[in-house]
């Protein structure tokens, strides 16, 4: 099974559309809790997020020790496995009658189609392909070796240099031999 790319580009379309948001940065936050999320953030180890469900309640914990960008990041991929990836038996039960999702070292790999999925999607919303397109039709060609384009990105996208990267050599806006 592949990673449903065309899935997530609409639902990221739509949740763009509907919370009216046209360029970056994407308000992460505000859109999680317009499809019924709380976001809490706590400083914990070993974890980034995880993302709790049961008794029509769903919670997006996140690791407030965690510089911003990754906890932008994180809220982003949790998003993606609620509106993904419904509770299953893969999930972690606890007594409360929550089911838990963690965000670890081993959810970025991206070696589990779920956190694979969950991944495209965070990159998806917090760095829309149309609104990186746009960016890169102004420009013509970049002088990566100073730099200066992809930080204002990353400042601009409120995303890490590494997210950035990544996603622009997977749209084929940047050459992957950096």
């Amino acid at each position: 099974m592949a990673v449903r790319r065309k899935l997530i580009t609409k639902i990221v379309e739509a949740l763009l559309d509907e919370n009216e948001i046209y360029m970056p940065p994407v308000d992460v936050e505000k859109i999680a809790e317009k499809c019924g999320l709380s976001v809490i953030r706590r400083e914990v180890e070993s974890i980034s997020g995880f993302i709790a469900r049961g008794e029509g309640k769903a919670v997006i914990g996140v690791n407030s020790s965690n510089a911003l960008v990754r906890q932008r990041f994180t809220i982003a991929h949790e998003l993606g496995h609620y509106l993904l990836h419904p509770p299953g038996a893969e999930d972690v039960h606890v007594d409360s009658g929550f089911e838990v999702r963690f965000r670890d070292d081993l959810s970025s790999q991206g070696t589990d189609m779920g956190e694979q999925e969950a991944n495209s999607f965070a990159a998806e919303l917090l760095m829309p392909k149309k609104f990186l397109q746009a960016e890169f039709e102004n420009v013509g060609r970049i002088d990566l070796e100073d730099g200066n384009f992809l930080e204002n990105l990353t400042r601009k996208y409120t995303v890490s240099n590494q997210a950035l990267v990544f996603r622009l050599v997977n749209l084929g806006l940047l050459n992957s031999k950096l």
